[in-house]
């Protein structure tokens, strides 16, 4: 039998304090009945003798502290989870939102997770196509990696995020793949622009979506990422099926993180954030990757947008020494109207070298991958001195490199959300864009290899 408390002490935003508890254990689940017999979930923030601190899940109007009782249920938040989930939407707390019929669970999970055994983690090293050349030819994308995609307000990352979610796919056909997205914190149109573009294209059958809007309570802000990868886990390690999670955005999560332990008076660490937000988001985003001796895998994107657009704000630079690369969207390419606007040269996928090649997707991947790499550098530091010095200024070999930068923006990196480009197309592309130069420049690649893919000149 639960015990019941009527010793409610106070109050204080999503906070109560509890007193004369005995047994009660940190994030352990519990429910408040109030007078008129309506329940509001809330856990176990801190225990301090027989005094716990307790956050609601809901607001805390209309409580009543003399009649209201509190019940501890000596487990923490717990997700259903089935095979069923797929093609389903449902809100931060794991409740279905999209007119169906209740889950019928197969288990219950607690939305924390176990962090894997390093010892049992399997070395990410198959790739996965998102149909993205920016990412596919240059960062690639790896079965089991964190690869974060750093944006800023009003750029457009929803619709890449979306792209990514329709498109990406594991090119041996064998094992199922299935999207896992979680929407953080995000106004209700937003919300309905990703349900609506997933059923548009029928990607919705094979993914999971959990939306939590910005005007649900910050609490439910920081379980919904844990939910999302509690069904990850769920599929990818007892259903053996490949799952890309994809988290946006993951700075209103912090802010949250923030909002709430403001409330608990904490002491802030750098710019008012939780001095444990590296831990915290590391409980998190370790959650990727491949065990030895599953099929599955589970593969992550979270997506931030960085406040005034500045890589050294925690969120970012945390994310980054946590995550294996970073794909960079670019204000200046947005404003040519190139789309995605993904900014080559500081993006990097760390892991890329592990998912290309031959077998992988092709042999002349890599060194195409450091060419394009390099011309492109040479090609901007031209139109740099262009600017500088004027045309007039430059060598012959410099204006070449100039006008590869442009076409390489115009035709590699602009693609639109809707074109979805095999691996083949992305490298032939490159091979196409590197003909613009003389032979005696493409340094990075072998002879023979030139000689096998470099498109004859007329």
């Amino acid at each position: 039998m639960m015990k019941e408390y009527r010793t409610i002490h106070e109050v204080s935003g999503p906070l109560m304090v509890v007193e004369q508890v005995s047994g009660v254990t940190y994030d352990e689940l519990a429910e408040i009945e109030l007078t008129d017999g309506t329940i509001r979930l809330c856990k176990v923030l801190e225990v301090n003798g027989d005094r716990a601190v307790v956050q609601l899940f809901d607001s805390s109007a209309g409580i009543n502290l003399r009649d209201s009782k509190i019940r501890f249920l000596g487990h923490p938040l717990q997700m259903g989870v089935s095979g069923d989930m797929l093609g389903r939407v449902f809100n931060g707390m794991g409740q279905p939102i999209d007119g169906g019929p209740a889950l019928l669970a197969e288990k219950y999970m607690d939305i924390n997770g176990l962090p894997m055994n390093p010892a049992a983690r399997d070395y990410p090293n198959e790739f996965i196509q998102t149909g993205v050349s920016t990412i596919d030819g240059l960062n690639t994308l790896v079965r089991g990696q964190k690869l974060p995609i750093f944006s800023g307000s009003g750029l457009p990352h929803a619709n890449l995020a979306a792209q990514i979610a329709r498109q990406a796919k594991v090119l041996d056909d064998s094992s199922s793949f299935a999207v896992v997205f979680a929407a953080i914190g995000i106004t209700f149109e937003e919300s309905e622009f990703f349900v609506r573009e997933f059923k548009r294209t029928g990607a919705i059958d094979r993914t999971v979506l959990f939306t939590n809007l910005a005007n649900d309570p910050a609490v439910e802000r920081i379980a919904t990422p844990r939910m999302a990868l509690t069904a990850a886990e769920y599929l990818a390690f007892e259903k053996d099926m490949q799952v890309l999670v994809i988290l946006t955005d993951i700075t209103n999560y912090a802010e949250a993180l923030r909002e709430v332990s403001a409330a608990k008076k904490e002491v802030p660490g750098r710019r008012g954030y939780p001095g444990y937000l590296y831990t915290d988001l590391a409980s998190m985003y370790e959650r990727a990757g491949r065990k030895l001796g599953c099929k599955g895998s589970i593969t992550m994107i979270p997506i931030l947008t960085m406040p005034e657009d500045d890589k050294t704000h925690p969120i970012p630079d945390l994310t980054g020494y946590i995550t294996e690369g970073q794909i960079i969207l670019s204000r200046d390419l947005y404003r040519k109207n190139i789309l995605p606007p993904v900014d080559v040269l500081p993006s990097l996928s760390r892991l890329k070298d592990k998912g290309v090649g031959e077998g992988k997707t092709r042999e002349d991947h890599a060194p195409t991958m450091n060419q394009l790499f390099a011309a492109y550098a040479s090609g901007k530091e031209a139109k740099e001195l262009m600017t500088i010095l004027g045309e007039a200024a430059l060598s012959p070999i410099d204006l070449i490199y100039a006008k590869f930068a442009d076409e390489f923006e115009k035709r590699y990196v602009n693609q639109g959300f809707e074109e979805n480009r095999t691996i083949q197309q992305t490298l032939d592309l490159g091979w196409e864009l590197l003909s613009m130069l003389p032979r005696s420049e493409l340094k990075r690649i072998k002879p023979e290899m030139l000689d096998k893919y470099l498109p004859k000149k007329d």
